[in-house]
Formats: structure tokens, C-alpha cells, sequence
């Protein structure tokens, strides 16, 4: 459907790491198993309960703000959202509406438009014809955020997802696991004749919502779906109309819900029960205390590792995988600035030790690690030798010179050996010396291929290469 021009804003949901719940002391435990366990007066809406704001909560999404070069609220408050549903018990979640704790900032890319704190609501259960709610999830601390609609791809809202992700646990303020219902994404679609038609009086086509997206797939499977569908309802033209709608895994299409609400339908007003917040009469929440807290964005992390001449990919790998990352940073932290040993050291953890320590942890030293590389570096061990080494290392069985040593896998350099190497290849491999003398260049490096496997990766290949072509 390219004659159409698809606009998409996102709105993502991220449960906070805190204690306890946001306006109760029952536990915030996203692993607890027994149903309607860390639920209390407060949280199931008893009558004459009053909330209490959490502040590490609130603190959470300040720092969220910093972190997206938001503006921070300086007079906030909590407002009723209006509606009945069995996952919420007081007939309202408590969330923001006029004045949120962050307004604008950009991530990857992506304008925002606002960051706020609600309540999450208890999960519904559907079993049959019966359904069954849990409230333990009933009152946790929930943050939104909400893009403002300039994605114009399912695979921008992917790699934003996939940041803001990275965002939230490098902050500490999420696990943001999508398989547990900590993060959740839905989508707002349109698709409009072109950029400028979507632009004009900032006029966008018909929206339509698809919600509680549990899955990176999931977003890039509804998107494309919903921009395949609204396309050929235009194209005959028929009218998208605004509604709510879900995503069906299983079919791989979108379904209908109801007909999208809009915010009046809410009836928002401010909570009587919570008092308004102004921030800059809370220390720990000015700007200058939030600071320096802050950790090295995943961004400005990413930037490091480029301009040290890490692979583009690596340093992906590094940013997701919190232990890998660890390891090197302390792998290539006496290597100054030195390009050669920082590459050499992430081609080998991403090449050779992601596979050997898979479902493990990593069981070799850093330091070991470090001259490992500096050894192949200088070529006292081989390329070949160097995982051997490295697994071996894995097994906790030495420092990586005592294993070479042990195994014989210190390169030789002598001439006379790699003279005695090459005499053995050319004599097991008459086959392939008569297609060299023959013109088939290419038949020179099945001998040194041989001559290595006989060495058990100890020649130097280079000086190996050199007696052979000097023999023959």
C-alpha cells in the first residue's frame, strides 16, 4: 500500500521496581505465584482507605525524564480515570492527565510527548466461560510513556521499544521484561495519502489503537498488519473506523475490541484524596540531586564502544547482555586506547566465548583473558590456538600461558621446525604439491590449512607459508 503513508505513535507501559505498590505498602513482587497474596484494604478499594503516593516511584520517572532530555513538572498532581472494568476495583485508576511528570524529551530519534505515573490494573485470567482476577498486580507503580506520532514504520517502533527497553534497566527503574506483562506496548495507526497531506493542520487519518502488545513481534506484526488493513479499506473506498482493537498471535491479524474511547469519555478530574506535589520544595527531587545518579545512558555507552572501534553489532550485544558487557569493559581496561587488542579482545568474546558460555556463567578472569589477547596479538599463540586456549580457560584449568605451555600451543617461529613441518605436509599431500606446481595458487593454503592442523595451531602460518613456497 505505498500510496498510503502510515503515521504511528506509541504509547508504552513499564512496571517500576519499587518495595512496595504505588499508594499502598502491600509488595510489589512481579514473581509471586499465589494469586490475591500482596493485595490490601488500600489496593482493593475498600471503603474509607487512603492512598499514600510511593516517592521512589516518582523519583523513577524524574530520572526517566532526565534520561530522555524531558522537562521536569514542577507542580504535578494525580488525576480520576473514569471507568468500570472488573481489573480495576475502585471504579477509576489514579493516573495523570493535565499535568504530568514529564512533558516532551526525544529518544532515538523519536519526539515524546509526555511521561506519566499511574496504578496498573489487577490481570484477568480467562479460563472458559469463566474468568478470574489476581490483584497482586492491582496498584503497582505503572510509568507511560507517550510518543508523539512520528513513526512512520513498524521497524522504528521496534528499535525505539527495543531502547527505551535498554533505558529503563540500565536506570534501574524496570526489568521491563516483556514475557512477564512488565513492559507492554500499544500502538495508534493512521495512514494518511502522503507526509504533507499527515502533516497539514496537523491532520492525520483515522486512528486505530491496538493494545497490550506483549512481544517486539507483536508490535511489528500488528503495525504491519493494521497498515495492510486500513490500506485496502481506503483503497475501495470504504472508512477506517476509530476503535480499539487486539492482536491475535496465533492468525497474525488484529481483531476488533470497541470503539476507542476519547479522554472526555474518562471524565478526568484531580484526586481529592492525594495531595498536589511541587517538586522543587522536594530535595531529593531537584535536578542537581537527580544528576548525579544518573549511570551512562545506553546511548552515550554505544558511542564509546564505536569510537573505540568496536563492531556495530558488538556493541549491541553488549548494551543487551548486562553480564557480557561487564566483562568487556574489564577485559580491555589496561588496553588504553590501543584499537588492535580492544577489537581483537571483542571478536573473541563475541566469535568464540558467547557459544562457550551459553546458559553458564563466565568462569574465566579478565585479566587472563586480557593477555590471552595480548598473545595473540603478538602472535605467540595462533589464532586456532587461542580458542583452543579459551576453552580451555572456560573449564577453570589455567592461566592461558600455562595452557599453551601444557598443550604445546605456543607458535613456533623456528625455521627449522616450520622447515621439518612443511617437509611432513609436502610428503602426506603430493596430490595438492602437483596442483601448485601446476598454477592452482589456491592449492598453497590447503597445505598450510594441513600443516596448522599438524602443529595443533602452533606454527606461525605466516612463517609456515614462507618454507613452504621455499621448498617447493
Amino acid at each position: 500500500m505505498d500510496e498510503y503513508i502510515p503515521t504511528i505513535g506509541l504509547e508504552v507501559h513499564a512496571e517500576l521496581k519499587t518495595r512496595t505498590k504505588m499508594f499502598c505498602d502491600s509488595k510489589n513482587d512481579p514473581d509471586e505465584t499465589r494469586p490475591n497474596f500482596n493485595v490490601c484494604p488500600i489496593c482493593m478499594a475498600h471503603p474509607g482507605t487512603l492512598p499514600v503516593i510511593n516517592k521512589e516511584a516518582v523519583r523513577h520517572v524524574l530520572r526517566v525524564g532526565l534520561a530522555v532530555s524531558g522537562e521536569l513538572a514542577d507542580i504535578t498532581f494525580f488525576d480520576r480515570k473514569n471507568y468500570f472494568y472488573p481489573d480495576i476495583p475502585k471504579g477509576y485508576q489514579i493516573s495523570q492527565y493535565k499535568y504530568p511528570l514529564v512533558k516532551g524529551g526525544e529518544l532515538n530519534g523519536v519526539a515524546l510527548e509526555r511521561v506519566h505515573l499511574e496504578e496498573d490494573t489487577a490481570r484477568s485470567i480467562h479460563e472458559g466461560e469463566k474468568s478470574l482476577i489476581d490483584f497482586n498486580r492491582a496498584g503497582v507503580p505503572l510509568m507511560e510513556l507517550v510518543t508523539k506520532p512520528v513513526i512512520h514504520s513498524f521497524e522504528e517502533a521496534v528499535a525505539f521499544g527495543r531502547e527505551f527497553q535498554l533505558v529503563l534497566r540500565y536506570l534501574g527503574a524496570s526489568e521491563a521484561n516483556m514475557e512477564k506483562g512488565e513492559m507492554r506496548m500499544e500502538a495508534n495507526i493512521s495512514l494518511s495519502p502522503s507526509i504533507a497531506e499527515a502533516g497539514k493542520n496537523g491532520k492525520l487519518g483515522t486512528k486505530v489503537e491496538v493494545k497490550n502488545l506483549n512481544s517486539f513481534k507483536a508490535v511489528q506484526g500488528a503495525i504491519a498488519y493494521e497498515i495492510k488493513r486500513q490500506g485496502a479499506l481506503l483503497k475501495k473506498g470504504e472508512k477506517v473506523i476509530q476503535e480499539t482493537r487486539g492482536w491475535n498471535e496465533a492468525k497474525g491479524e488484529t481483531f476488533s475490541q470497541r470503539i476507542k474511547e476519547e479522554s472526555h469519555d474518562y471524565r478526568y478530574f484531580p484526586d481529592p484524596d492525594l495531595p498536589k506535589l511541587k517538586l522543587s520544595d522536594i530535595p531529593e527531587f531537584a535536578p542537581e540531586e537527580l544528576h548525579p545518579t544518573m549511570p551512562e545512558l545506553p546511548k552515550e555507552r554505544r558511542l564509546r564502544y564505536l569510537q573505540l572501534g568496536v563492531r556495530k553489532e558488538d556493541a549491541a550485544a553488549y548494551l543487551a547482555n548486562e553480564e557480557l558487557g561487564r566483562f568487556f569493559e574489564a577485559s580491555i581496561k589496561d588496553f588504553g586506547n590501543d584499537p588492535k587488542l580492544i577489537q581483537l579482545s571483542s571478536n573473541y568474546i563475541t566469535s568464540d566465548l558467547v557459544g562457550l558460555y551459553e546458559g553458564r556463567k563466565i568462569a574465566i578472569d579478565p585479566q587472563d583473558f586480557a593477555m590471552l589477547v595480548r598473545m595473540a596479538a603478538a602472535s605467540k599463540v595462533s589464532s586456532r590456538g587461542a580458542k583452543d586456549i579459551l576453552a580451555t580457560m572456560m573449564e577453570r584449568e589455567g592461566s592461558p600461558e600455562e595452557i599453551a605451555e601444557r598443550e604445546g600451543l605456543l607458535q613456533k617461529s623456528n625455521e627449522g621446525e616450520l622447515e621439518a613441518i612443511a617437509n611432513r605436509v609436502i610428503v602426506e599431500n603430493r596430490e595438492v604439491v602437483l596442483e601448485y606446481k601446476n598454477g592452482k595458487k589456491t592449492a598453497l593454503q590447503f597445505l598450510v590449512g594441513q600443516g596448522m592442523k599438524i602443529s595443533k595451531g602452533s606454527a606461525n602460518p605466516e612463517g609456515l607459508r614462507k618454507a613452504l613456497e621455499k621448498i617447493l
